[in-house]
């Protein structure tokens, strides 16, 4: 397993860095120290302006028998606790799922070729999917900075919308500290959930399905493991993962583990287990089950 040679010293931002101010730039984003606290980065407003960060839904290499889970930020009163896609409105005018895969923030282990390939053959697997008319298209790399967290937190990245799922790239490993406690140690990927909100800074609920409205998703990588195609860890396995939270899926599977050597185990295995446990490039009955209850009305 890899370790970063050093793990950056990491501050919490100042408030006022997670609220909507004008002066800051749309565009690319000077590093600056990463949010360190987890307890207060759950409580922070995390947002700018109409967009705003719902959810936090990350996968564990579990080995540790650590399992993946849920992280809502700043939720208080009513708000909702999920959120899906409009069909009748999308950023990119389109009712197709757009994504995009950044290619500035590559792993060290694996070349931007190879890891976007990876990651192209896991949205293909549930395009694939034949329960509804959705459609995933993906929008060519063009270099263009990524990351609406990532902006908040000083990490280089951007306020504007990309696609309906970004691939945001790999961070170093004091990122996934300000997700769950010891998070470097155990996250492998994660998805946040950016909703839109309405004019007076509320959750957005347009269709009135009683689920906030999702303005677009985006996939972080941690870096701190060995990743490879086709072998642990492997890409396109945990891309599949967090590509069915993109596309609104939860986790699924009940977790287990054996005395005698200590290994997590899911019944039924399948791709959105909250754990890896192993390369699982295709998509179970279970996954696509899930995949069709939320999708098979899409037109």
């Amino acid at each position: 397993m890899k370790y970063l040679k050093q793990i950056l010293p990491v501050t919490l931002l100042a408030t006022a860095a997670f609220s909507c101010q004008d002066q800051l730039e749309d565009t690319q984003m000077d590093a600056q120290p990463l949010a360190a606290s987890t307890e207060n980065l759950m409580q922070a407003e995390l947002r700018h302006g109409n967009y705003a960060v719902l959810k936090a839904e990350y996968i564990t290499a579990g080995e540790d028998n650590t399992l993946g889970n849920v992280v809502y930020f700043n939720n208080r009163g009513n708000k909702q606790l999920d959120a899906h896609f409009l069909q009748e409105y999308s950023e990119d005018g389109t009712t197709a799922i757009t994504y995009y895969v950044d290619n500035n923030r590559p792993s060290l282990d694996v070349s931007a070729a190879i890891s976007e390939a990876a990651i192209d053959r896991a949205m293909s697997t549930w395009d694939a999917s034949t329960c509804s008319s959705l459609d995933i298209t993906k929008i060519a790399s063009d270099g263009r900075a990524t990351g609406f967290v990532a902006a908040l937190l000083g990490l280089r990245g951007s306020y504007n919308y990309v696609a309906d799922i970004v691939h945001a790239g790999w961070l170093p490993a004091a990122f996934f500290n300000a997700i769950a406690p010891n998070g470097a140690q155990s996250i492998l990927g994660v998805t946040f959930t950016i909703i839109y909100l309405d004019e007076n800074g509320n959750e957005s609920d347009i269709d009135g399905n009683g689920k906030a409205d999702v303005a677009f998703r985006e996939i972080y990588y941690n870096d701190r493991f060995l990743w490879n195609d086709g072998s642990t860890y492997d890409i396109e396995t945990i891309a599949l993962h967090e590509a069915g939270h993109g596309l609104s899926q939860g986790h699924f599977g009940k977790a287990f583990a054996t005395v005698s050597n200590n290994k997590l185990h899911f019944s039924p295995r399948s791709v959105m287990n909250a754990a890896y446990s192993g390369v699982q490039t295709t998509i179970t009955a279970t996954d696509n089950g899930g995949h069709c209850s939320i999708w098979a009305s899409w037109k």
